[in-house]
C-alpha cells in the first residue's frame, strides 16, 4: 500500500517536472530561467545579506542580518538531507529530461538555491510586508527555475522553500525578540 502510494506521487511529480521542463526550447524562457536561478546560488545570496547588512542602517540592517543567519542555519538541514537522502538529480533519471551544458552532479533533495533564496527574502518580507510583491515571484522563479533546467524534481523545490521559510521566520523573530 505505502510502495504504491510513494509510486503514485513519483509519477505526479515526473508529470510535472516534464510539464515545466518541455518548454526548454524556448529561448525567451530559456534566457529567464538561466538567468533568475543564478539568484539562488551561494554567491549571490551572500552577497546581499553581506551587503545590505554593511550598507542598511536600524531595522533594516537587524533585517538583513536576520537574514543573514537565516542563510547559514538554513543550509544545516540542506547538507544533512543531501547526506541521508541521496537523490539523483531528475536529468540523470528521468528520461527525455533536457539540461544546461555542465549541470550539477550533487543530490538533487532539497534544492539548495530554493532554500537560500527564501532564507533570503522571508526576512526582508516580513519587515516590510508590501516586499511580498517583488520578493515572493522572484523567489517562486528561482524555484521553478531548478525543475525547468532539470536539475530538481518538484519535491526538493517544495522541501527547499518550507526550510528556507522556516529559517527566515525562525531568524527574524528571534532577532526581533532578542533586540
Amino acid at each position: 500500500m505505502i510502495a504504491k502510494s510513494i509510486s503514485a506521487l513519483y509519477q505526479i511529480e515526473c508529470y510535472i517536472l516534464r510539464g515545466i521542463n518541455r518548454h526548454f526550447d524556448r529561448k525567451t524562457l530559456n534566457v529567464y530561467f538561466r538567468t533568475i536561478t543564478h539568484l539562488g546560488s551561494a554567491s549571490f545570496t551572500i552577497t546581499v545579506a553581506l551587503v545590505t547588512m554593511l550598507l542598511a542602517k536600524g531595522n533594516l540592517q537587524q533585517t538583513a542580518i536576520a537574514s543573514a543567519i537565516s542563510l547559514a542555519i538554513s543550509h544545516i538541514p540542506v547538507q544533512i538531507c543531501k547526506k541521508l537522502y541521496p537523490r539523483k538529480r531528475p536529468y540523470l533519471t528521468v528520461d527525455g529530461m533536457r539540461y544546461p551544458l555542465n549541470p550539477l552532479k550533487d543530490h538533487s533533495f532539497p534544492s539548495g538555491h530554493t532554500t537560500a533564496i527564501f532564507s533570503l527574502v522571508i526576512p526582508f518580507i516580513l519587515y516590510a510586508p508590501v516586499l511580498v510583491l517583488l520578493l515572493l515571484p522572484l523567489a517562486l522563479s528561482v524555484g521553478i527555475s531548478r525543475i525547468y533546467l532539470g536539475l530538481h524534481f518538484p519535491s526538493d523545490v517544495l522541501v527547499g522553500v518550507a526550510l528556507g521559510t522556516s529559517a527566515g521566520f525562525i531568524s527574524y523573530f528571534q532577532l526581533i525578540l532578542f533586540l
